[in-house]
């Protein structure tokens, strides 16, 4: 029992010990598996993640899953079409209404065509297309995003969608 609280101890503190650190790809928290701190991932390939976990949030249905790669901020920034909508809170009501609300559905999306600029090891520009398949139609455009690395992963905080 001893040794497994240790063991337990010491694992929660290499990985918070990882993530004050500064390491892309880190994560605050570390279940008791395998060791989610990931010290030689790139910060392109730790954002290229970041877009994959959204595509598979979304394609579950999981609104919440997909929103967690935006800056849970009132500064998160998404402009498409005409429209800006400013804050992580506004943002997510967004997509409610337009893919959640009665009558309305999420479809599959699919990024392709991705660029990922790795400006710092604080900043990256990523720009891409979205495609979603509904069972009318597939809406689709292109998108840019900054992201910036925080203390618990690389996040958007802009995000410029066309229709």
């Amino acid at each position: 029992m001893r040794h497994t609280l240790l063991a337990s101890v010491i694992l929660t503190c290499l990985c918070l010990s990882a993530a004050d650190a500064g390491w892309p790809g880190r994560r605050r928290s570390c279940p008791g598996s395998s060791l989610l701190v990931a010290p030689d991932v790139s910060p392109e390939d730790a954002v290229r993640r970041v877009l994959s976990d959204q595509v598979a949030a979304w394609n579950k249905g999981d609104l919440q899953g997909f929103m967690a790669g935006y800056w849970i901020s009132p500064d998160l920034s998404f402009f498409s079409g005409k429209e800006r909508t400013r804050g992580w809170q506004a943002t997510l009501e967004r997509y409610v209404k337009k893919y959640r609300s009665e009558g309305k559905e999420m479809g599959k999306l699919t990024f392709s065509e991705l660029t990922v600029d790795v400006h710092s090891p604080e900043a990256a520009l990523v720009r891409g297309r979205w495609e979603l398949e509904m069972s009318k139609d597939k809406p689709g455009g292109l998108f840019t995003l900054i992201f910036k690395r925080f203390p618990d992963g690389w996040r958007i905080v802009h995000d410029h969608t066309s229709g």
